[in-house]
């Protein structure tokens, strides 16, 4: 059994894919529309895919305070001042519950948590 990718519920899916591709650099590897109120796009970036929704018929999405989606990223201080320099807001952070990591909070354009955590050398 393998994981394949996990769905997100969005309100603008151009802006997400912009968020996704821009912040995450996930690529773009397909889109279409099963039907005019429905469009769905595939972002991946190896392993790591996404499925974003966008359906104009859905109530908007809700995904609560405790699920997040976690990214590597090489560094925190860089992610930092690139999202900064993006004006996108930090949530939390940055936090080092131990030694060998460190990390921090966004959220996408819907309001999903995004962890971005820096694995350190301990």
């Amino acid at each position: 059994m393998a994981y394949l990718w996990t769905t997100i519920h969005v309100i603008n899916l151009k802006e997400s894919m912009s968020f996704y591709e821009k912040v995450l650099g996930l690529k773009p590897e397909r889109e279409f529309s099963p039907s005019p109120h429905m469009h769905i796009a595939f972002l991946g970036n190896g392993e790591t895919k996404i499925e974003l929704i966008e359906a104009s018929d859905a109530p908007s999405p809700n995904y609560g305070q405790d699920l997040s989606l976690g990214f590597s990223v090489s560094s925190v201080e860089e992610m930092i001042h690139f999202l900064e320099k993006e004006g996108i807001p930090i949530l939390s952070g940055p936090l080092s519950p131990n030694p060998g990591i460190r990390f921090l909070y966004i959220l996408d354009p819907n309001g999903l948590k995004i962890q971005l955590v820096e694995q350190l050398d301990s």
